[in-house]
C-alpha cells in the first residue's frame, strides 16, 4: 500500500469542491500541474503544502477486516481509523501544524482504492483551529486524482485546492 507519509498535500476550501490530489514525485512536475490547474480558474487560490506522517501501527490502528481481508489482493474491506500529524517538510521530526483524524479502508475487490472520511484539522499557524472533512474514494494507484472536500471550519477565509 502506498504510505501517506510521502504525500503532499496542497490543502481547500469549498464545500462539495473537488480536491485535487497529486503523488509529488517531482516537485517540479506537481508545480506545473498545480499552476495549470489554477490558471483555469479565476477563483481565489490558496496553496498549502503539508505531510501526512501516515504510520503502520503508530499513528493508524486497523479496526475492521472480514475474514478474507488478508487474502485479498487489494486488501477489500481492511479498514483502519487514523490520528496523523500533519507537519510542514517530509521528516517526521518536522514541525507540526495538524492532524488527519478520520477512517480510511479498502473498499474495492478490483484495484487499490480506499474510502476515506478524514478531518484535516490545523492546530498552528495562519489557519489554527481550522479545519476540511474530505470524504470519499481515493484510487491509490492513480498519480492524479480529485478527493471531495465535503464541509469544514474555516476562520480565516481561504479558498483553496487540496493536492495530494
Amino acid at each position: 500500500m502506498i504510505k501517506l507519509g510521502t504525500i503532499v498535500i496542497l490543502c481547500s476550501m469549498a464545500i462539495a469542491m473537488p480536491v485535487f490530489c497529486c503523488i509529488a514525485e517531482d516537485p517540479k512536475e506537481l508545480e506545473q500541474w498545480f499552476h495549470d490547474l489554477t490558471t483555469k480558474t479565476d477563483q481565489k487560490v490558496t496553496k498549502l503544502h503539508f505531510y501526512f506522517q501516515d504510520l503502520r501501527g503508530i499513528t493508524t490502528t486497523i479496526v475492521a477486516q472480514s475474514n478474507t481481508s488478508l487474502t485479498s489482493p487489494t486488501f477489500f474491506g481492511l479498514t483502519y481509523m487514523v490520528d496523523d500529524p500533519l507537519t510542514v517538510g517530509p521528516s517526521q521530526a518536522s514541525k507540526v501544524v495538524g492532524r488527519a483524524q478520520g477512517l480510511y479502508g479498502l473498499s474495492s475487490k478490483e484495484d487499490m482504492r480506499l474510502f476515506m472520511a478524514i478531518d484535516i484539522v490545523f492546530t498552528d499557524g495562519t489557519y489554527n483551529g481550522s479545519a476540511l472533512t474530505v470524504l470519499g474514494s481515493n484510487p491509490l494507484t492513480q498519480t492524479k486524482r480529485e478527493l471531495p472536500v465535503i464541509g469544514g471550519l474555516v476562520f480565516s477565509g481561504w479558498p483553496a485546492v487540496l493536492l495530494c
